[in-house]
């Protein structure tokens, strides 16, 4: 695509001191370049639904086992509660299903109830890798799936565990690279995690 910017004329003090002179500007032509869209062919759309995966696997462990109350717990002015997170994150996976369909469609529909939203989460997951898995032409895009809904919603699942921690009951580190997680499988019934390990992985030894 290019540019052209317009030519206008501007006044400048003399370096002689005498009065203002009349400087022009050129006309100049800028090439700018904007990113090919990325390929949505099967196997694009394969890794696609492996990262819906993955987002599944790590939710659900972050999501189970919480201790009583967790869900409407505060921890500071200004904070969703979890309950509150969890809900967005279903609001962002339903956003994503409509990108999935070629539309662009935001509504926030999350309240406080935690099982209702944990529900509400897997649901949406599950409808968004139908529409990933469906035959013929993809209408979406997968750039805003990638860099909006998914990538905000593992945030939230960090922000989450984080949050578990605060209140008493962390997640058990584990190597998600060798989890058993499985392109489709997106529900809340997942593979026991098998690579769990106690400490800190960042820490110097």
């Amino acid at each position: 695509m290019r540019r052209t910017l317009t030519t206008f004329s501007f006044l400048l003090p003399d370096i002689s001191g005498v009065g203002a002179t009349t400087r022009r500007m050129e006309t100049v032509s800028m090439e700018t370049r904007t990113s090919r869209p990325l390929d949505s062919s099967e196997p694009a759309r394969a890794v696609v639904r492996h990262l819906s995966a993955t987002l599944a696997y790590r939710a659900a462990k972050v999501l189970r086992d919480v201790p009583a109350g967790f869900g409407a717990a505060a921890f500071a002015e200004g904070v969703r509660s979890p309950a509150r997170i969890v809900a967005h994150m279903a609001d962002l996976i339903a956003w994503g299903v409509t990108l999935a369909h070629g539309e662009y469609i935001w509504k926030a529909e999350g309240g406080d109830d935690w099982d209702v939203e944990v529900e509400r989460f897997f649901r949406n997951l599950a409808a968004l890798d139908a529409a990933l898995a469906s035959d013929g032409p993809f209408p979406g895009s997968i750039e805003q799936l990638l860099q909006g809904p998914l990538a905000d919603a593992l945030t939230h699942v960090g922000q989450l565990a984080m949050l578990r921690g605060m209140a008493g009951a962390p997640v058990r580190p584990e190597s998600y690279a060798r989890a058993d997680i499985v392109i489709g499988r997106v529900g809340r019934d997942q593979a026991a995690s098998a690579r769990e390990f106690d400490g800190d992985a960042s820490a110097r030894r």
